[in-house]
């Protein structure tokens, strides 16, 4: 049988295959959550950055589908190794459950993929698709005009002058429902518990975790998490809470846009 049916067909090709989506969804969170960041920036990084991913055009959309296909795979894997770890049990799993060494953020997984599943269908649906809560921001919220240009690396993402859309006033107004937020809050602990586990496990899957330095990894995966957490947190609970206020052009924006903004400051 061939390398890639074995893969398929194999339970620890299965797991090879969850790892290595596992680490292709890794690396997407983590540069989703940097890019996002730039929310406390002036409206021009952010904005700079969004132009620059939407220009990106065909490559734009072959990104999404190798995430897509890796999302699927993660997802196919899990469950035929959920389901065969289940029939090897045998009527055993209708009796007491002993979960011997498996720590909590392990025995989350399953439930906690799933609830993580939905949330970034509903994320997609807010942000991108534009199609959840506040639906209307696309059409009402004016184009930004570019105050100077974007740059990352010396390469430029946007010039001065250049409209673009006005993705740091759509965060805001995203944000600006409790409900919302307080839902994001909450899938991102999720998602951060499935991280825990998830990381720990892809290192343990490649042959990278072993008995001397195990201690040492889990202490590194469960620092980087709680990092990723506190990101995500930073960004619905700045808005939420009114930390974070918008720049001045932003602030005119959101008030077009529906939503009182107090005190506005100035970032550029």
């Amino acid at each position: 049988m061939s390398l890639i049916g074995n893969l398929f067909t194999s339970s620890i090709g299965r797991k090879f295959i969850m790892a290595i989506t596992g680490l292709v969804l890794v690396g997407f969170v983590f540069g989703h959550l940097v890019g996002n960041l730039q929310i406390f920036l002036s409206p021009d990084h952010i904005n700079g950055y969004a132009h620059f991913l939407q220009g990106l055009g065909p490559a734009l959309w072959l990104v999404r589908l190798v995430l897509l296909a890796a999302a699927g795979l993660h997802i196919w894997a899990a469950v035929v190794l959920t389901m065969e770890s289940r029939a090897a049990r045998g009527p055993a799993q209708y009796g007491v459950k002993k979960w011997l060494s498996a720590t909590w953020a392990s025995r989350a997984m399953r439930w906690t993929g799933v609830i993580v599943f939905f949330f970034i269908l509903y994320h997609l649906a807010h942000f991108t698709l534009g199609v959840a809560d506040h639906a209307h921001f696309k059409t009402q919220l004016p184009e930004w005009t570019m105050r100077h240009d974007a740059k990352e690396l010396g390469f430029t993402l946007a010039k001065a002058g250049e409209p673009v859309h006005d993705v740091y006033s759509m965060v805001f107004l995203g944000f600006a429902n409790p409900i919302v937020s307080l839902f994001y809050i909450i899938a991102t602990s999720l998602l951060s518990v499935h991280l825990l586990h998830g990381i720990e496990s892809l290192f343990q899957t490649i042959g990278w975790r072993n008995g001397t330095w195990c201690c040492c990894l889990r202490k590194a995966v469960t620092g980087l998490v709680v990092l990723y957490f506190l990101g995500n947190l930073l960004i619905p609970g700045a808005i939420l809470t009114g930390i974070a206020k918008p720049a001045e052009g932003s602030a005119a924006a959101l008030k077009t846009a529906g939503l009182t903004v107090t005190a506005p400051a100035d970032h550029n």
